[in-house]
């Protein structure tokens, strides 16, 4: 697809982009003041955003997670991995299949903070962890705030996927993506709300974005 389509395609998601962010900030002030979610989740962000800013910078585990990322939105898109390499000072996969999913989900999916959400879901199942869900939640807010700062150090620096599939539209899927893995993961954090009604909301929302917009044009 050409990168001018693209851009239009970009230009056309604004609206939803609109509409999400605003079904998400329902979303949060319908949470409440959980304090054994949220006190523990911004404890967990805090102390990585505090080994971020004091101490050399994690590279080889952030490298490894993103092309490891690439691999699996390879494998859920019915492609294989030919070839994996990570280093502290880069990486690159060989896929037999690519498209603006697999290229931009390092960008959008925490997969780290995904991979502590199934280990203690399993733990649930299996071993009944509820009484360790406070440290639970700190890993979470941890990872995540991991998954947000060092996404945000690499974009400093040019990225081939990024430049390969357009700087606008890059963004609003990265912030589509985020903002969606952040709606449906509320519900099950705080135990308040469904998914369902989550992503109802964000089209209700967008409904709402798009009637302004025809009301001005």
């Amino acid at each position: 697809m050409a990168k001018w389509v693209k851009t239009v395609i970009g230009v056309a998601l604004l609206p939803v982009c609109i509409g999400v962010a605003r079904a998400l900030w329902s979303v949060l002030a319908k949470a409440g003041p959980s304090d054994h979610v949220w006190v523990p989740m911004f404890a967990g962000a805090a102390a990585w955003w505090a080994i971020f800013l004091l101490m050399p910078k994690p590279m080889l585990i952030y490298v490894y997670g993103h092309e490891l990322t690439h691999a699996v939105w390879t494998w859920a898109c019915g492609g294989r991995v030919k070839r994996f390499k990570a280093t502290s000072k880069g990486g690159a996969v060989v896929v037999t299949k690519n498209n603006f999913l697999i290229t931009l989900a390092p960008y959008f999916f925490p997969l780290y903070a995904v991979l502590i959400v199934v280990i203690f879901v399993l733990g649930r199942l299996i071993w009944n962890w509820d009484r360790y869900r406070v440290w639970f939640h700190l890993l979470v807010g941890a990872a995540y705030a991991f998954h947000i700062t060092l996404t945000w150090h690499i974009l400093k620096t040019r990225q081939s996927d990024i430049s390969d599939q357009g700087c606008l539209f890059s963004a609003v899927i990265i912030f589509l993506g985020n903002a969606v893995v952040l709606l449906l993961a509320m519900p099950l954090l705080t135990g308040s709300g469904h998914l369902l009604a989550a992503l109802g909301q964000a089209c209700s929302e967008t409904g709402v974005v798009l009637r302004r917009i025809s009301g001005i044009l």
